[in-house]
């Protein structure tokens, strides 16, 4: 093993200050002054590297320092930084310091009011009431399970969004899972199946089950109802989420090479050492929307009935309303739907399919619960959403437009302590988050940071309650669209209701066309429950044109 070149400055230090009590011994005692300055800095050093608070000076002894130093003199500095990066001081920098603020425990109020409203068009606030509610209680759950669940869940309004291991380090997913059993929320396990980290942790677990199947596969990729049967069983697993799409990446499959597949990695996804692991972009166990929802009922009966949803980011709007088809058509409903953003983050992913493919979560969400709506169907099915989701203003604009809970993956990866280096898919994250280096992720202390998770997220639901209180609510579930005004250009906004309105009951079934909703009406007509492939629409001018 490679001496680590991020040591050679306390290397360096040491090797200074021998030298220079040496030479001081020797030859003059003035080279004591720097045997004296040198030790100085290399007990810093050694310091930094038993210390359990700070990821980066663990990894960075002595340098790590003058991260430290920037952020001291950073408020001098902020004008600066608004004009000079402005794609990423809205949310990038203030979000991630009102994380780091709750997730320690420190106070995160800010004096001279906002900065955010600077940025103009798309700006949105809540809009309070004259008469508050004060509500004590911010353990705020929502209870997950249709008429075919026999297992239901009571899972928390916040928790944390899908990272695998191998994407995260062992020491990342300890914090994560061991910070949600201490707050009792739950954690998803992302495409990279149920690894020994998860299950030591204690916490819930929403298993997900991906293209590869990993954890529940033949040797030859297929699904193996056996070993999927054995893995839902485990008390841990609260929920199943079967993986569509990934809203940083939609519609793109992977491959994790064989060069970077470890023997725990390959123990949690059940693969072989020594051959690249593929996950296809579709999964090859269905390919019509019937297909999917028998695939559904299925895992939900090999699960002993818990909770089976799906996860996607909205693409083509018609072959969802194909899924909602084959649900009236087959009697089978999921009893979850998580919508992820096309906002959504991940360590890797072609630059065209991080900026421009898939539907924002906000709009995909909206277009999901009045489909639901309009089917008649929106009473059985639970909604969770994800995407760039860290305040409790996130989460209570993200309920109003229908959501029943969301889910966070950025939020929580702050609260372990990822500082955005961007360096994820180098293996050279800095933190030791998104690294399978072990030298690099013992410098994640597994209790504090589960302690800054369950922090993360206990402060979070208190603002929470905060919020709905001062909209008048007594519960963070009663936020609807018209609590939100989004500003369009300056004196100009639209109310929440107006920008995101909640369609009729049973639009779409009911036979009856709504003029203002023919869009709506069109895409029902040509989805169908037997294929993803577009319909015609009948005697329309678009009829050659419009497929999707």
């Amino acid at each position: 093993m490679t001496f680590p070149a991020r040591f050679l400055p306390l290397a360096l230090a040491g090797s200074t200050a021998l030298i220079g009590a040496f030479a001081g011994l020797a030859h003059d005692p003035a080279w004591f002054a720097l045997a004296a300055v040198s030790g100085g800095l290399s007990a810093i050093g050694v310091r930094d590297l038993l210390q359990r608070r700070h990821a980066i000076l663990r990894n960075y002894p002595l340098i790590g320092h003058m991260r430290f130093l920037l952020e001291s003199i950073r408020p001098e500095i902020r004008q600066y930084m608004l004009e000079s990066d402005r794609d990423e001081t809205p949310f990038s920098r203030e979000s991630r310091a009102l994380v780091y603020q709750r997730a320690k425990g420190v106070e995160d109020k800010r004096p001279f009011g906002t900065i955010e409203n600077v940025y103009g068009s798309g700006y949105a606030w809540i809009t309070h009431s004259a008469a508050p509610v004060e509500i004590h209680d911010t353990d705020f759950r929502v209870l997950i399970g249709g008429p075919d669940c026999r297992q239901p869940y009571a899972a928390s309004l916040l928790n944390i969004s899908a990272m695998s291991f191998g994407s995260l380090s062992a020491n990342a997913i300890l914090a994560l899972n061991s910070g949600a059993r201490k707050g009792s929320f739950a954690h998803d396990t992302g495409e990279g199946s149920i690894s020994r980290h998860h299950r030591a942790g204690g916490g819930d677990l929403i298993y997900q089950v991906a293209s590869g199947y990993f954890g529940c596969r033949n040797d030859d990729g297929s699904f193996s109802p056996e070993k999927f049967s054995q893995q839902s069983a485990d008390p841990q697993v609260k929920m199943i989420e079967l993986k569509l799409s990934q809203g940083a990446k939609p519609g793109h499959g992977g491959m994790l090479p064989a060069a970077k597949i470890t023997p725990e990695i390959a123990e949690a996804r059940g693969i072989p050492m020594g051959e690249d692991c593929v996950s296809p972009a579709a999964h090859p166990s269905f390919s019509t929307p019937r297909g999917m929802m028998e695939f559904i009922g299925q895992l939900r009966d090999l699960s002993g009935g818990k909770p089976v949803g799906f996860k996607l980011c909205i693409g083509h709007r018609r072959e969802f309303m194909c899924m909602v088809k084959a649900m009236l058509e087959t009697g089978i409903t999921p009893d979850f739907i998580t919508i992820d953003g096309s906002e959504g983050g991940t360590g890797a992913a072609p630059l065209e399919f991080a900026n421009r493919v898939g539907m924002p979560m906000l709009e995909g969400l909206s277009f999901v619960h009045n489909t639901l709506r309009g089917a008649g169907l929106r009473d059985r099915i639970r909604i969770g959403a994800a995407g760039k989701i860290t305040s409790a203003f996130d989460v209570a604009r993200t309920l109003a437009l229908g959501a029943d809970w969301v889910n966070s993956a950025r939020g929580f990866m702050f609260a372990v302590g990822c500082i955005q280096a961007q360096s994820c898919h180098t293996n050279k994250c800095p933190v030791g988050i998104a690294t399978q280096d072990p030298s690099r992720q013992k410098a994640i202390d597994v209790g504090d940071k589960s302690d800054r998770v369950a922090r993360f997220h206990r402060n979070t639901m208190k603002a929470l309650g905060e919020l709905a209180g001062a909209a008048g609510l007594s519960h963070p579930g009663d936020f609807r669209p018209y609590h939100f005004m989004v500003r369009q250009k300056d004196n100009q906004f639209l109310d929440g209701n107006v920008a995101y309105p909640f369609l009729p009951e049973g639009f779409l079934v009911s036979g009856e066309e709504i003029p203002e909703l023919v869009d709506w009406h069109d895409r029902w007509r040509r989805a169908s429950a037997e294929s993803f492939s577009p319909g015609m629409i009948p005697d329309g001018p678009y009829t050659a044109i419009r497929a999707a």
